[in-house]
C-alpha cells in the first residue's frame, strides 16, 4: 500500500502545528491510541523539521510535512523523515523536488485550471484548500465531473459537524483537519484530550 492509499484508508489527516518538538513523541502516542496513526506536521514553526523527525522516529505514525512552499523545505522535510509533502498551492519547483526524492505530494488546488495543471504534472490527488471558503462540497462535486480520475483531500474550515458530508463525496479520498489536534492542547501537554478527540473523529469517519 502506497502513501496515498494509506491516507485514503485512514480517511482523516490530522493537521498538526507543533511549537516544541519535545511534544512530538507524546502526540504520536496519542494519535496511535486514538486509532489514527497519521500526521501532517505543518512547516509553520521553527520546530517543524525536528518535530517531523521525532514523529518519524516514533515509528508508529505515517508522517508528512504540510505548508511546504519551497524546494528547500522539501529537502528539510524529507531529510527529517516525511513520507509525504503537502502544499497550500501548486508549485512546479516543489513538485519536481518531491519527485526527485520519491515522496508523495499533495498540492493545493481549488479551480479547474489548478486541477488541470496538477494533472499535467502527473498528479491525480490534490488538496482542496481552503475547503470551506472555496465552494465546499458542491465545488468538489462540480470539479469531479470533468476530472473524473482526480481525488481530493479537502482541508481548511472542516470540523466534526460537517465531516460526514465531505466524506460522502465519492471523489474525496480523505479529509484534513486540526480539530482533533488543537495547538493549544498540544502546547499544554494535554494528550489525553488529543487522544479522546482523535478517537471521536475516527468514530465519526467510520459512520
Amino acid at each position: 500500500m502506497d502513501v496515498l492509499d494509506h491516507l485514503t484508508a485512514a480517511r482523516l489527516v490530522p493537521v498538526v502545528v507543533l511549537d516544541d518538538a519535545a511534544r512530538a513523541s507524546a502526540l504520536a502516542d496519542a494519535l496511535v491510541a486514538g486509532g489514527l496513526p497519521v500526521a501532517e506536521v505543518t512547516f509553520r514553526t521553527p520546530a517543524a523539521a525536528d518535530a517531523v523527525r521525532a514523529v518519524a522516529d516514533h515509528g508508529g505514525v505515517l508522517v508528512g510535512a504540510g505548508t511546504v512552499l519551497t524546494p528547500d523545505q522539501v529537502d528539510q522535510a524529507v531529510a527529517a523523515g516525511a513520507a509525504f509533502v503537502v502544499s497550500p498551492g501548486l508549485s512546479r519547483a516543489v513538485v519536481e523536488r518531491c519527485r526527485e526524492h520519491g515522496v508523495a505530494f499533495l498540492p493545493g488546488a481549488v479551480t479547474a485550471t489548478e486541477v488541470q495543471a496538477a494533472l499535467e504534472l502527473g498528479l491525480s490527488t490534490v488538496k482542496f484548500f481552503p475547503a470551506a471558503t472555496s465552494g465546499g462540497t458542491a465545488a468538489v462535486r462540480a470539479l469531479s465531473a470533468p476530472f473524473a480520475g482526480v481525488r481530493f483531500v479537502p482541508t481548511g474550515g472542516i470540523g466534526p459537524d460537517d465531516l460526514a458530508q465531505w466524506l460522502a463525496v465519492p471523489s474525496v479520498a480523505a479529509v484534513g483537519g486540526s480539530w482533533m489536534v488543537p495547538r493549544d492542547r498540544i502546547a499544554a501537554g494535554d494528550f489525553d484530550s488529543v487522544r479522546e478527540l482523535t478517537a471521536r473523529a475516527v468514530a465519526l469517519a467510520a459512520r
